[in-house]
């Protein structure tokens, strides 16, 4: 999708519904300000109506024209007509948080997940939190343990929606010590970017690049250039060898470009240090 003219916004999870509101602000302002017509997928929702509605009242705070949720529960109502029309009409949709596998399994290859392609591809903004963000890339994880060290077994893997390509996103990242479990998804497919965003944190996709928006940080791992790798060699469960892997770790201000694979500080950070004389 890399003609696309939509943008993503790609959340760690835990972001702030309460304060200040950063990231869901962002959400707003991308989708429109005070005329976004945002529609809220709850499919990965263990509850669904609890999370709508507490998605609906903070967006609604925030200043969205119009909030609508919709709640998937089965693949026959993805194809459903009236509910695809939702998306057509929407400028702004996001997918909360729950099981990455429930989104990808109701909503992949329907006439709703045609919508959304369509609808970013004409510019709506698609935002996830948590499984929501796991769900947007082209390799997804859908489960792994945290806190340990990289392993064959650490991580299961399935196809995302492939809204951002060649990359794999895990969410949550430095609060569930969850370096292993990425490094792991980077060693079975080298050629793909691995991306930890943390809580109240995001990635904001525009085209081959992103910027980070949030508390936390964005940290993106390149196998491209691994030297050497045990990973087809060793039993599930030994440990994994890796060797020459590179590591960014990006807070807000800066960017990074998925083509390229190199970061930078952003415009608007570099501006700010030059006003203020910094170095």
């Amino acid at each position: 999708m890399a003609s696309s003219r939509g943008r993503l916004v790609i959340i760690g999870g835990a972001e702030d519904r309460k304060g200040d509101c950063l990231i869901l602000k962002e959400v707003v302002r991308l989708a429109g300000g005070d005329m976004a017509r945002l529609l809220i997928l709850t499919a990965a929702a263990s509850q669904p109506q609890e999370v709508g509605m507490l998605y609906r009242a903070v967006f609604t705070r925030l200043g969205s024209a119009e909030v609508g949720v919709l709640d998937i529960s089965t693949r026959l109502q993805a194809e459903d007509p009236m509910l695809v029309r939702l998306v057509d009409e929407c400028s702004g949709v996001f997918f909360t948080g729950g099981d990455q596998l429930r989104i990808t399994s109701l909503i992949g290859g329907t006439a709703l997940y045609h919508a959304l392609e369509a609808a970013y591809q004409r510019g709506v903004v698609i935002a996830g939190t948590s499984a929501g963000a796991s769900a947007m890339s082209s390799t997804m994880i859908i489960d792994g343990e945290n806190d340990k060290e990289p392993a064959a077994d650490a991580v299961r893997l399935a196809a995302g929606f492939n809204l951002v390509s060649d990359v794999v996103i895990d969410q949550h990242f430095a609060q569930r010590g969850r370096l292993g479990r990425l490094l792991a998804a980077v060693a079975q497919n080298p050629y793909i970017l691995g991306i930890g965003i943390d809580e109240d944190t995001a990635m904001v996709v525009n085209g081959p690049e992103f910027t980070v928006i949030g508390n936390g940080t964005v940290s993106v791992l390149d196998g491209q250039h691994i030297a050497f790798t045990n990973v087809s060699e060793v039993s599930p469960k030994a440990a994994l060898a890796l060797a020459e892997v590179r590591l960014h770790v990006l807070p807000q201000g800066y960017a990074f470009h998925l083509q390229s694979r190199q970061p930078r500080p952003n415009d608007a950070s570099a501006s700010s240090r030059n006003a203020k004389g910094g170095n």
